[in-house]
């Protein structure tokens, strides 16, 4: 039997479960899928579970500046204390989500959707039919193609990890690789290395405070190796060795962990976009100035899964959310608008960055005012 809805939404995170929720309001009959409980990458996997654990290393970062005026106290993490900690926000979010949805009448299902026509999708050897599509399954960490991958840690492993482990590598220095590599140092571990094939790690912030991250983090005891590209990772017993080169000289490193923090690429390519017609790139599915697919309209898309003009970043997210369930239900009329949004870089101290940077400001020819 086939079962026919107004919208089937693919993918339970900040980017999908809004549009769900205004669809459902206004009386269209909803279905929202994912392979995992509904929550998505933010509450679950990244950024609400990941400032948990920030926030108690930054307890030992506090009290040990104020080590000789009046706080006398020897800070220590309890990582699996901690880990408790985080899950007693992630374990609960999935069943409030859920629930949530389904008081609003939206059939929630779970498993892997694959399109087998332009309105049609398969879930579970059901068939499921809609007038209207809205793909918004994410990122996934992005294939290296380097022998060893496989031994590679994500970043949800991470912050599943039932102990520390005294020496973690992080392959990258975005977001994930710096974030997590200030939790660990924090947390007691002996040596933490992060290694980035660029000039520098966060190559979207300002080159002056990226500098003044980077010294602060080997001033607390991380390896920050630039221009290091990965060759491989290599199993020994319980323990990795990672191989990998520095303008022409080889660099070996011994290690108990290597985190995969080198970049994300749209998780779009178990939904056979090919048998719907939705077009899309490496960037993501092919959409047009009001995130509707440029090749089938009954489909749209937002977030990390589509090719679009935004930052990969939640509040991007929920905005390109919104403006898919206006355009759904009031014809297209919305369009993203993606400037000023602010990006914040939770390491200690924190990196903030909202609107053109210096080099760019100077490319347009604009007058700025430099503070130091």
């Amino acid at each position: 039997m086939t079962k026919t809805y107004d919208l089937i939404v693919i993918g339970g995170g900040t980017a999908g479960n809004g549009v769900a929720r205004m669809a459902a309001e206004a009386g269209w009959s909803v279905a929202s899928i994912d392979s995992e409980p509904h929550g998505g990458t933010c509450a679950l996997r990244g950024c609400d579970p990941k400032k948990m654990l920030v926030a108690v290393t930054e307890g030992v970062e506090w009290a040990e500046n104020m080590e000789g005026k009046g706080l006398e106290a020897q800070p220590s993490v309890n990582w699996p204390d901690m880990i408790a900690f985080k899950r007693s926000f992630t374990d609960n979010m999935p069943p409030r989500i859920e629930g949530g949805m389904e008081k609003a009448r939206i059939d929630v299902l779970h498993g892997e959707a694959r399109f087998t026509g332009s309105d049609t999708i398969e879930l579970n050897g059901e068939t499921l039919t809609a007038k209207h599509f809205h793909i918004a399954t994410g990122a996934r960490p992005m294939t290296l193609n380097i022998p060893g991958e496989e031994y590679l840690a994500t970043s949800t492993d991470f912050l599943g990890l039932p102990e520390r482990p005294d020496r973690i590598a992080f392959v990258g220095g975005g977001f994930i690789a710096m974030e997590f590599a200030h939790v660990a140092k924090r947390a007691g571990a002996r040596e933490v290395t992060v290694l980035e094939m660029m000039d520098r790690p966060l190559g979207n912030f300002d080159p002056d405070l990226v500098a003044t991250l980077v010294r602060a983090s080997e001033a607390i005891g991380i390896r920050v190796h630039v221009k290091t590209a990965m060759e491989a990772v290599e199993k020994k017993g319980g323990r990795f060795v990672v191989h990998a080169s520095r303008e022409g000289k080889k660099l070996k490193l011994e290690t108990e962990l290597v985190v995969h923090g080198a970049g994300r690429v749209p998780e779009i390519e178990g939904l056979d976009l090919e048998k719907a017609g939705i077009g899309y790139s490496r960037k993501g599915i092919s959409v047009n100035e009001y995130l509707q697919s440029v090749s089938n309209p009954a489909a749209y898309a937002a977030g990390d899964a589509a090719a679009t003009g935004g930052l990969p970043l939640t509040p991007v997210a929920s905005m390109e959310g919104r403006v898919v369930a206006a355009n759904l239900l009031n014809e297209n009329h919305q369009k993203p608008n993606y400037v000023g949004v602010p990006s914040v870089v939770f390491t200690v101290p924190p990196l903030a960055s909202v609107g053109l940077q210096e080099a760019a400001a100077r490319e347009r020819g604009l007058r700025i005012k430099i503070n130091h």
